[in-house]
């Protein structure tokens, strides 16, 4: 049974944690918001889950790193400066950080990988999601995180082979991009798929998110872990021993 500290707990997935946390069987070690004390409660910890806010994170490393705990980083929007935060982390603690924390969607980007280093450019790749109405980033950070799957399974840079946003005559499509879709609406929590689409025959890979609870198992799942590894940065499909 591990001692797990939530920063973030009053959010929809702060609540969502310590649910996971019970069903899991640990101990929820406290949890703290904007203002609360972070030093005391990685004191009181044996691991750190942080889902607050990217202002945030580098007095969470902080107190992980003053306390001598892991901490599992969940939060999105980072910038390439809080990346560097967590790389001089992970020279003193354990760091996982990712932008998702599903066990499924970590299994899927592992396949995409693998489907795309195997098929070939001549295979096209189509990404497409479904958020809620309420979503206001497009693509998905999910879509993302499946398009740099496929890139690193062709040894390219996602950026200087992606397609978004087709609209009106946009001519032939680029052999060896990779297409992102987006639609919204309703309360979708998230879907995702990626197509392979040959010249007569394709595969498709997909994710459906029902709700939230299953990034708080994941996170929590990654948490005991991440428990009692030396220092370094770790990665979800390390968790589920893919790499």
């Amino acid at each position: 049974m591990a001692r797990i500290g939530i920063i973030g707990s009053e959010g929809r997935m702060g609540h969502a944690l310590a649910q996971a946390i019970a069903v899991a069987g640990h101990q929820l070690s406290g949890g703290i918001d904007k203002g609360g004390d972070v030093a005391a409660l990685a004191t009181a910890s044996d691991v750190l889950v942080d889902f607050s806010g990217p202002a945030a994170l580098e007095p969470n490393l902080d107190a992980a790193m003053a306390a001598g705990v892991p901490i599992v980083v969940g939060t999105t929007g980072l910038e390439e400066r809080h990346h560097w935060l967590i790389d001089q982390a992970a020279e003193l603690i354990a760091v996982l950080q990712t932008g998702n924390t599903s066990l499924g969607v970590t299994l899927l980007a592992h396949l995409v990988r693998e489907a795309a280093q195997r098929l070939g450019e001549d295979w096209d790749i189509e990404i497409s999601e479904t958020h809620h109405r309420m979503k206001v980033d497009a693509p998905s950070g999910t879509a993302l995180l499946l398009g740099e799957a496929a890139a690193k399974g062709r040894e390219i840079a996602l950026a200087d082979h992606s397609e978004r946003g087709r609209d009106g005559v946009t001519g032939a499509r680029q052999t060896g991009t990779i297409g992102f879709a987006s639609l919204r609406g309703g309360s979708v929590a998230g879907d995702h798929t990626v197509a392979f689409l040959g010249d007569s025959e394709r595969l498709t890979l997909s994710h459906l998110a029902e709700n939230r609870s299953i990034f708080a198992n994941g996170a929590v799942r990654a948490a005991g872990w991440l428990i009692g590894k030396a220092a370094g940065r770790y990665t979800m499909p390390q968790v589920l021993d893919l790499t």
